[in-house]
């Protein structure tokens, strides 16, 4: 009995271990997929050639796209087991909508997070205590003229671990989102109705290669169909429309895969393809019989004089490939759109059509405001539409395969588009970003070496019919393993006419450009004077656009346009990725990281709103700038010769209208409109027969180009290109000011008492300050007089780079001065002084000095002086003085820059001149999170007035920096870290907060994470003064 009680606990332990070493799938990076079909290009079959050319509706195609029943578990321990079986009563599973993430649909949690994975890192294991698995389930029914086809399941893209059941019985399995996972179900379809059951693990072993910057969202997410096939069939193609060695005549190389099923009675089939230009005029046709069913099938032809694809000029022909039986029978037929196109690098550049490329790019996310990563068709054209308004003419697919259809879009409107691999690994590290463990990162091991191959290989299959493509990535801070090199060597052989851009690699043998992320502008620079550099440099990621940023934006592109081998980037990125989201009181915000539940678990705030447009394609002000320094017209001004230069490869000038304007004084005195005729790359030079300038006036020369007809989504008179020259030798701010008057002034109990014949004002000697400045018998229109000021509201950037723990000294300053002393000193012709010397802090004895000069004809005349001369300071955020007006004092005028918000680092998009506007309109209510907004730059003057016209004026003695808003800084500063704070928390006031500067920080941009602004932009001396002067109007 001792002896079998030892024989049966032996057992157990042995049964134990085996169970404790049996792997499960979802944790096993060696077994990539089950039963799914191989990579191939995606296209929809029609019955004939006609249905297939004109896109009617295919026969051969059923959508399984709508409502599902649904089931959310937190754990694969709950998943129910059976979900699968036909007998299951589901009538208590909640509906949801197919495609869709199952997080914004309302269940479980949306998890934003950038590096850090969201479960605890251990590859390829996933913590089973939260890691939902919902299970999907539908019916269909098959259409009767689909017997004796095969037929394929399609889903274009599942975010998770995937098993897959047709009417109970298992078809296959899937890891590897953003490609298709397609299974052949002939075996498994019953006539009548068919239950189709998916279950999906939010995270399994590929999600260690899905660690993107971006929300982490489940389930099927895009388009579920079902397509019928022949039993012998067209099963792949590749067309590539090249052009010779003269860029005008082109190639067309097509190769067509067949496939033959099991059963099929097809043999000696005929494939026929036809190719129509963009006119629609059929320019080829040819037939091959008797071909193999299970073979490859070439076709080549040679034209002369082709329509050309460019971003420019996105010509497309049409292909149409039919397959007919031996009896010439048309058993099926696709149709599809390419461009003839060369992709070359010659002499370190990349040439598109033996054109240098000068690559204006963006990053872009699949996203969608409320759908998340199912943005659909009209979400992508106005993507497309705004890039092209805004001189944008390349997209990096960050980071993985889109959805065709944007593809599609590409193809039509015309994008050079960079596509990317599914694959980022950066929570277990990433080349070029410090020390990580080789030994445990999935890009240095054999074992994860297929999946890696398989992604890859996914990518390329499906998009590489697409004229747009003019680049391949591997994939984004996923390591430069063994694996990538492999994998570059392969591409290169199965895609002759492509490039292959990877950041990863650094200058490493496996990238034919050199695409680094946010490079210094020093390695910028030695990269551009370095003439033995044989690759492109073409930034895949920079100018961080993360709230108010994209500061410097032009200097990134003076050291670009400096060199021929550097060709541009890719911002980061296009779209914030805020979901809409409610306060309790039914307000709308963008929610971010920590938001929708997600507060305890890991996230990374709002680092994922970093786009040039707001979730719902707002621009933000940045993109004006983006617009501005990336057209493809250049000014330039030498007296009265204007320089137009053309930057595009392939359109002449002639396709626009330009205009001059000539303002005096901001105000515009004379204008004319002009054409010209001007060859891509060609710079033509022109008089422009100014009038005569007075002698004791500004004047700034605008000159402006406009699209002359409509394009597809370009309107008419849409500007293009703008630029402005200041003209003439007269300084405006050397005029002298009229201050005529009779001051009169009494001193008594600490308080100076004065008037003129319009005003009257107290200027209290001890709390050295106004409390008094008013017109006679007026209104107040200051309740708040001018104080010190020294801080702002930290912007992203800001908290990137600790500005508000660095500096919090000048926000304490702002807060805690004191009055030191105060004295009056002698009136003159001028008036009366009075001088304020202000302690900033109890540590620190600056000498900080506010002189107020009472003129006779009652203006005040401010200047505030600093000296920091051998002390230890840090940074200034801003030098200047803040006021409060009452709200009714909302009218706002001003001469400086504008219309829109502008910084020192960010202002050559806004133009010097007059503008007007409320208040109420000057803060920017786009940004995702509440920060610094709504400023204005080289400001000569601004007026705030009431309804009626009564109000304040301010004149610079130099130029001013200012804002107006309702909102005060106080609401704006979150403190010394970031809060979960949106928009929907300020709350304006019946108050004007007027801040009136000499200088404020750049916004910088270089990275949202310790990048300062450039050194010219930060307030770094040791003396700053700056006089202007308030003026009451009626």
């Amino acid at each position: 009995m001792k002896n079998q009680k030892l024989l049966y606990l032996v057992f157990l332990l042995y049964i134990g271990a085996f169970a404790q070493n049996e792997k499960n799938e979802w944790e096993d990076p060696s077994v990539l997929d089950r039963n799914k079909e191989g990579a191939h290009a995606q296209f929809v079959l029609y019955q004939n050639a006609e249905a297939a050319k004109n896109k009617k509706e295919s026969g051969y195609y059923k959508s399984l796209n709508g409502t599902w029943k649904f089931k959310i578990v937190k754990s694969p321990s709950e998943r129910p087991k059976d979900f699968y079986e036909v007998s299951l009563n589901d009538s208590a599973w909640k509906d949801i909508q197919v495609p869709s993430n199952w997080e914004v649909e309302g269940f479980d949690i949306p998890i934003y997070t950038n590096v850090t994975y969201p479960f605890p890192k251990n590859p390829p294991f996933i913590d089973g205590t939260y890691n939902p698995v919902g299970s999907y389930r539908t019916n269909f029914v098959i259409p009767d003229n689909w017997d004796g086809k095969e037929i394929i399941l399609h889903f274009g893209s599942i975010s998770g671990y995937a098993r897959v059941f047709l009417n109970g019985k298992e078809v296959g399995m899937t890891k590897a989102s953003k490609t298709p996972a397609e299974f052949d179900i002939t075996s498994f379809v019953e006539k009548g109705n068919n239950l189709l059951a998916v279950q999906v693990f939010r995270w399994h072993d590929g999600s260690y290669l899905e660690d993107q910057d971006f929300w982490r969202l489940s389930g099927i997410e895009r388009d579920v169909f079902l397509q019928a096939m022949p039993k012998t069939t067209i099963w792949d193609y590749f067309v590539q429309s090249g052009l010779t060695d003269n860029y005008t005549d082109g190639t067309f190389n097509l190769q067509v895969d067949l496939r033959k099923f099991e059963n099929s009675k097809i043999k000696n089939p005929t494939i026929q393809v036809e190719l129509f230009n963009p006119s629609g005029e059929r320019i080829y046709t040819q037939q091959k019989e008797k071909v193999d069913p299970e073979g490859k099938v070439n076709f080549q032809e040679q034209f002369q004089e082709v329509e050309r694809w460019s971003s420019e000029h996105p010509n497309l022909y049409t292909y149409v490939i039919s397959l007919s039986d031996k009896k010439g029978n048309m058993l099926e037929a696709l149709s599809g759109k390419t461009g003839f196109r060369d992709v070359q690098i010659k002499d370190s550049q990349l040439l598109v059509n033996g054109k240098p490329v000068s690559v204006h790019g963006v990053n872009l996310h699949e996203h969608h405001g409320t759908k998340g990563h199912v943005p659909d068709r009209e979400t992508m054209t106005e993507d497309i539409k705004l890039m092209k308004q805004n001189n944008i003419n390349a997209i990096r697919m960050s980071h993985y395969p889109h959805g065709t259809e944007l593809y599609d879009l590409a193809d039509k409107y015309g994008m050079y588009l960079v596509d990317e691999a599914n694959i980022e690994t950066h929570g277990m590290g990433a080349e070029l970003q410090g020390n990580f463990d080789k030994s445990k990162h999935p890009a240095y091991l054999k074992e994860w070496a297929p999946a890696h191959r398989d992604r890859i290989k996914r990518m390329l299959e499906r998009d590489k019919n697409h004229p747009s493509i003019i680049l391949w990535s591997m994939g984004n801070e996923c390591g430069n393993g063994p694996v990538f090199h492999e994998a570059y060597d392969w591409i290169k052989q199965r895609d002759t006419t492509r490039y292959i851009s990877f950041e990863q690699a650094g200058q490493d043998t496996n990238t034919d450009i050199v695409a680094p992320m946010y490079p210094s502008i020093n390695y910028m620079q030695n990269y551009a004077t370095d003439e033995s550099q044989q690759r492109p440099f073409i930034m895949c990621e920079y100018s961080h656009a993360m709230g108010n940023s994209n500061g410097n934006f032009q200097e990134y592109w003076d050291i670009i346009e400096s060199s021929d081998h550097m060709q541009g980037g890719f911002i980061w990125d296009w779209v914030d990725q805020g979901l809409k989201a409610y306060t309790k009181d039914g307000r709308m915000f963008w929610a971010y990281g920590g938001d929708l539940g997600g507060e305890n678990l890991q996230n990374d705030q709002n680092f994922n709103a970093n786009g040039l447009v707001t979730a719902d394609r707002q621009p933000h002000p940045g993109l004006h700038e983006v617009k501005k320094v990336y057209q493809n017209i250049g000014f330039d001004l030498q007296g009265e010769k204007l320089q137009v230069k053309n930057k595009y490869n392939f359109t002449n000038l002639n396709a626009y209208y330009f205009k001059w304007q000539l303002l005096a004084n901001g105000k515009k005195v004379d204008g004319k409109k002009f054409e010209i005729t001007l060859a891509p790359g060609e710079v033509k030079t022109m008089s422009l027969q100014l009038p005569e300038l007075n002698q004791n006036t500004e004047y700034f020369l605008n000159v402006y180009a406009y699209t002359k007809e409509k394009s597809a989504l370009v309107p008419a008179d849409h500007e293009v290109a703008r630029e402005q020259f200041s003209i003439g030798d007269y300084n405006y701010f050397s005029q002298e000011k009229e201050t005529d008057g009779n001051l009169e002034y009494t001193k008594d109990d600490g308080k100076i008492s004065f008037s003129t014949q319009k005003i009257e004002g107290i200027f209290d000697l001890e709390k050295g300050q106004l409390t008094q400045y008013h017109l006679k018998n007026g209104e107040k229109v200051i309740s708040k007089f001018p104080q010190p000021y020294f801080w702002r509201a930290p912007t992203d950037n800001d908290f990137g780079n600790n500005m508000p723990i660095k500096l919090v000294f000048w926000k304490r300053a702002s807060e805690e001065n004191k009055i030191q002393n105060v004295s009056v000193g002698k009136k003159t012709a001028d008036g009366l002084p009075i001088f304020v010397k202000y302690s900033l802090s109890d540590t620190t004895d600056v000498a900080y000095l506010v002189k107020y000069l009472i003129q006779p004809n009652g203006d005040l005349k401010i200047t505030a002086s600093i000296d920091m001369k051998g002390m230890e300071l840090p940074e200034m955020p801003r030098f200047g003085m803040r006021m409060v007006l009452p709200g009714e004092y909302d009218q706002l005028k001003y001469y400086g820059r504008g219309p829109w918000e502008n910084y020192s680092d960010r202002k050559t998009s806004t133009f010097i001149g007059k503008y007007e506007d409320k208040v109420e309109n000057q803060y920017t209510w786009t940004y995702i999170r509440p920060q610094e907004a709504g400023y204005h730059t080289d400001v000569r003057w601004l007026k705030l007035t009431d309804k009626n016209g009564n109000g304040l004026l301010i004149k610079g003695d130099q130029p001013l920096g200012f804002s107006a808003l309702d909102i005060p800084v106080e609401q704006l500063d979150p403190g010394m870290e970031k809060a979960q704070r949106h928009p929907t928390d300020l709350k304006p006031q019946n108050k004007v907060f007027l801040h009136v500067d000499l200088k404020q920080r750049g916004l910088g941009g270089d990275t949202s994470w310790g990048a300062y602004p450039h050194k010219r932009y930060r307030l770094e001396d040791n003396q700053y003064s700056y006089s202007y002067t308030l003026s009451l109007k009626k």
